[in-house]
């Protein structure tokens, strides 16, 4: 839901909710539904159908809060074709607190402008999609795509660990011993950083992480390394 909810309220559904609602999950009016706004917590409602348009009235909130503990921010390298979907798509699924999307020298694929505000807004969409599958009532964010030397100058956030996965690495999850987070994880895209990108991720305070001897794709190793940290320090 795009604004914040109030008992007792009737709301329309936004056009998205509402297709899914009617022509994917074949609701009809009365039936029960399970509302969130992104910003912690639950409302269970009941559809009223009313000509073209879709609403829910509101019945009682649930405070129950579904995100872990340990806060994991993913900058993803940007990948080819869709393969930033997948990614988006599972990671909200295993509990990542943000998604900031960066072009690096070998991203094969090139946004700017009006295309990439649109790719940004499309793969928000899909978060919000996956927090409805996997019952998730706050959505992580995703970021405006930069540049990667454009991220590397913000200053990093307080107590922040950083890492970066590196094929071939010393340091690997379990050698870390615990984390309490904030933890930012920096992935590259296809054929990975090149050796001045990687330079700069170290000097910015990005320590190389090693995900074991396999050399995993770019859509897969955000989604193990994530995994792997609930496992840990999370809650899984």
């Amino acid at each position: 839901m795009p604004s914040a909810l109030a008992p007792g309220a009737t709301v329309d559904l936004p056009a998205e909710a509402a297709h899914h609602a009617v022509r994917v999950l074949r609701l009809d009016d009365g039936d029960e539904v399970v509302l969130f706004d992104g910003r912690g917590g639950s409302w269970r409602a009941r559809l009223l159908r009313a000509g073209p348009a879709v609403r829910a009235v509101l019945a009682d909130h649930d405070e129950a809060d579904r995100e872990p503990a340990l806060r994991v921010t993913l900058v993803q390298g940007l990948p080819a074709a869709d393969k930033m979907d997948w990614v988006v798509q599972k990671c909200t699924e295993l509990g990542v607190a943000a998604i900031r999307p960066v072009a690096a020298r070998r991203s094969v694929v090139r946004l700017s402008g009006e295309r990439a505000e649109k790719r940004v807004r499309h793969w928000q969409q899909v978060a919000v999609a996956a927090c409805e599958q996997c019952g998730r009532n706050r959505v992580p964010e995703v970021a405006p795509l930069l540049d990667l030397p454009q991220y590397l100058a913000a200053a990093p956030q307080q107590n922040e660990r950083r890492f970066v996965l590196a094929p071939g690495g010393v340091e690997s999850l379990r050698a870390i011993g615990g984390l309490t987070g904030p933890v930012t994880l920096l992935v590259g895209p296809e054929g990975g950083f090149e050796d001045g990108e990687m330079r700069a991720a170290l000097a910015a305070g990005f320590a190389p992480l090693t995900l074991g001897p396999r050399v995993l794709r770019t859509e897969t190793a955000g989604a193990a390394a994530l995994a792997a940290m609930m496992a840990l320090w999370g809650d899984f």
